[in-house]
């Protein structure tokens, strides 16, 4: 669907007006409920195409269009999921498949939905029984990470400064962030600009306004950033087989700060929820 609300800067970032950020809401909501909903099916003897199966019959019984299903980017085959299903060393984009989950793994789950035209896009980390300490780690890393970049949004900060906060907090915590893969800018399209990255400079690219929507979505590794894509043209891994996590919520600037659109209604989006 083409975006055809509001002004659009030099950069080909849209500013999208106030009334905008019910529909962002509304979307983000559902990607959010979806994503609360399959979360007692996380459990060991699982697999992941069963998950998946899961949110999309959640996706037809709400009424709704998943972003994802026949999703083709340029040189490749169509998605055929409603999620991307990363399990252990995959980064992003994993294929829900038979694999079948152990005690131990972690596991990011990313869907996109579209409500009256607007793209709700997030994703969150799981455990399947018990994590280890490194796993357990690194998932508190990386959701703090992506709330050191939400605090970095506000109007007259650069997407730079949104990517050193991440990349400086991970890197102190001796993690590293991918660069393979970033954000991006969102609304009544799936992908748009700005690419958001998860490192940077203070003060370098476009400046922030109010009215931008966009997602944050740090990929953290505990060995080195770099990735590779696997044979069916989507899975990313990790180069050294370490493990990976990622946090994603889609967010819009507001005349203070960030308004996040997708917050777990069930305040589920940490896996310490599970703890006793």
């Amino acid at each position: 669907m083409d975006d055809t609300r509001g002004r659009i800067t030099r950069e080909g970032i849209r500013i999208y007006e106030d009334a905008d950020f019910g529909g962002m809401h509304a979307a983000g909501r559902v990607a959010a409920e979806l994503l609360d909903a399959v979360a007692p099916l996380v459990q060991v003897g699982e697999t992941t195409e069963r998950l998946d199966a899961f949110i999309t019959q959640m996706v037809h019984d709400r009424g709704v269009t998943s972003a994802t299903i026949g999703y083709t980017p340029a040189g490749r085959d169509p998605y055929r999921h409603a999620s991307c299903i990363s399990v252990n060393h995959v980064v992003c984009h994993g294929v829900p498949g038979p694999k079948v989950l152990k005690d131990g793994d972690i596991l990011n789950i990313d869907v996109t939905v579209i409500v009256d035209g607007w793209f709700g896009d997030t994703s969150r980390m799981y455990v399947a029984g018990t994590p280890s300490r490194k796993a357990d780690r690194l998932i508190q890393v990386t959701h703090d990470a992506l709330m050191k970049g939400i605090e970095a949004v506000r109007p007259g900060n650069t997407f730079g400064d949104v990517g050193h906060a991440i990349q400086a907090f991970v890197e102190a915590n001796r993690m590293s962030v991918v660069r393979d893969f970033c954000g991006h800018g969102l609304g009544r399209v799936f992908h748009a600009p700005p690419n958001v990255l998860h490192y940077g400079r203070p003060g370098t690219g476009p400046v922030l306004e109010e009215g931008m929507f966009f997602t944050i979505e740090p990929m953290v590794n505990l060995g080195r950033p770099e990735t590779k894509e696997l044979a069916d043209g989507w899975t990313a891994v990790t180069r050294d087989k370490s493990l990976s996590a990622q946090f994603e919520h889609s967010v819009g600037v507001t005349a203070t700060g960030a308004e996040i659109f997708t917050l777990s209604p069930a305040g589920l989006f940490h896996p310490t929820y599970l703890a006793p």
